[in-house]
C-alpha cells in the first residue's frame, strides 16, 4: 500500500504531519517514509512543546548558515541562492526516510512524538513524502 503526502512549506521550521499519517495507515506492518528533496528533511521529534522545534531550527542554522556567513566562504555550489548548499547539507545531516512500526491500525509512536517535514530552504516549497506500508 502506498500514497504519497503533499506538504506546503513557508520557509524554515517544522512542519508536523503526524495526523494526515495517521489517517492514512491501517492493518499490522512497517511504515516508510522518504521524502522527494535534497534540501528537507524527515524526522520523529517531540510535538508538546513546539519550544523544542523552535530550538532544533535555531541549532541547525547556527551549525550550517547561510553561504553569505564568512564561515561558509568554501561553498562553491551558490547559483541556487546562499540558503541552498547549507540545505543540502542540512539533509545530508538528518535522515530523509523513517521507519515507523504499525500495529492494529496505528503507528507504534510514543507518547510526545510526531513525525515532521524539516524545511531547510528559505522559500516556500511544494515537498512531497512517500510513505509505503508493507
Amino acid at each position: 500500500m502506498q500514497t504519497r503526502f503533499d506538504i506546503a512549506t513557508t520557509g524554515p521550521g517544522l512542519y508536523e504531519f503526524t495526523s494526515d499519517v495517521a489517517r492514512w495507515v491501517q492493518g499490522t506492518g512497517l511504515l516508510t517514509l522518504f521524502i522527494r528533496h535534497t534540501s528537507a528533511s524527515l524526522l520523529i521529534q517531540e510535538n508538546a512543546d513546539a519550544q523544542v522545534q523552535t530550538d532544533l531550527q535555531n541549532y541547525f542554522a547556527r551549525l550550517v548558515p547561510p553561504s553569505t556567513d564568512p564561515a561558509m566562504g568554501y561553498l562553491t555550489h551558490t547559483y541556487e541562492g546562499p540558503d541552498d548548499m547549507p540545505a543540502h547539507i542540512k539533509a545530508a545531516l538528518l535522515p530523509t526516510h523513517l521507519s515507523i512500526p504499525v500495529m492494529n491500525g496505528q503507528m507504534a509512536l510514543g507518547t510526545w512524538q510526531g513525525i515532521y517535514l524539516f524545511e531547510h530552504r528559505d522559500k516556500p516549497h511544494q515537498r512531497q513524502v512517500v510513505a509505503h506500508l508493507g
